[in-house]
């Protein structure tokens, strides 16, 4: 026996709730006014005796909006009931930016002087350094600072962390690094990290390059790497020059 899936069940227009317009354009009128509701939209059944009417919005700054009024009635009963009267966008409205949480709108550019960024409680970057845990990372960093601190990085954090650097412009994805002569790994100038974020990153010190004072990536490079040498002078001497535009050469004789 075969089985077919059930298609969801469309909902059967109700010939009172549709010849209800009226009731539904009065409803609108007193939420938004005269001025506010424009031409009936059509409608929509939105289940078993239940339809909802849709008004023009005629709002200054509600371009492509509607009022949608949504009318229902009991069974076997023509007494039409408003259920709600909203004021939706439509496809062409213009709308507010999505909101985006104060944490995930700041950028280290907005931090000034006397400016505080406050962290959470429950912040997964960090972890107390007080407390026992489970994660053999923190036990590691906790032991190898010895200074009780009360918070301290967090394996989430480090792991955030180390992606943000090596996806960013000291990463080995950049021109810079792809054109340069060698690896920040073998370069003179790169100080490892402490603890396991040194295993992959470095703090550069060459201050004739843009990445003084900042991590970079082992497989990061650039042009001021240690090895980068000047040609030796060559020890040949070079020819003369002589000025053939304002002296004329003359042979001599034999």
């Amino acid at each position: 026996m075969s089985r077919t899936a059930s298609r969801p069940r469309v909902p059967k227009p109700d010939a009172v709730l549709i010849d209800a317009a009226d009731v539904a354009r009065e409803c609108a009128l007193e939420s938004g006014g005269e001025d506010a509701v424009g031409e009936h939209l059509g409608h929509e059944p939105e289940g078993e005796r239940v339809t909802t009417h849709y008004f023009a919005c005629t709002l200054p700054g509600y371009v492509g909006w509607r009022w949608a009024v949504t009318l229902t009635r009991a069974s076997r009963s023509k007494q039409v009931t408003v259920n709600e009267c909203v004021l939706l966008p439509g496809a062409e409205s213009v709308l507010a930016p999505r909101w985006v949480p104060w944490e995930d709108r700041v950028s280290p550019d907005d931090l000034g002087p006397g400016d505080l960024l406050p962290v959470a409680d429950d912040d997964p970057r960090l972890a107390p350094g007080y407390t026992s845990s489970s994660d053999q990372h923190v036990h590691e960093v906790v032991e190898e600072l010895g200074l009780g601190r009360e918070w301290v990085l967090s394996r989430e954090g480090r792991d955030d962390a180390a992606q943000r650097w090596y996806e960013g412009d000291s990463g080995p994805h950049t021109d810079t690094a792809k054109a340069a002569p060698g690896r920040c790994g073998t370069c003179g100038f790169a100080v490892a990290l402490g603890s396991s974020l040194g295993q992959v990153f470095s703090v550069c010190t060459n201050e004739r390059t843009p990445f003084d004072g900042k991590v970079v990536s082992h497989d990061h490079g650039c042009g001021g790497h240690s090895d980068v040498r000047l040609p030796s002078p060559s020890s040949e001497a070079p020819d003369h020059v002589i000025d053939t535009l304002s002296y004329e050469l003359i042979p001599l004789e034999s």
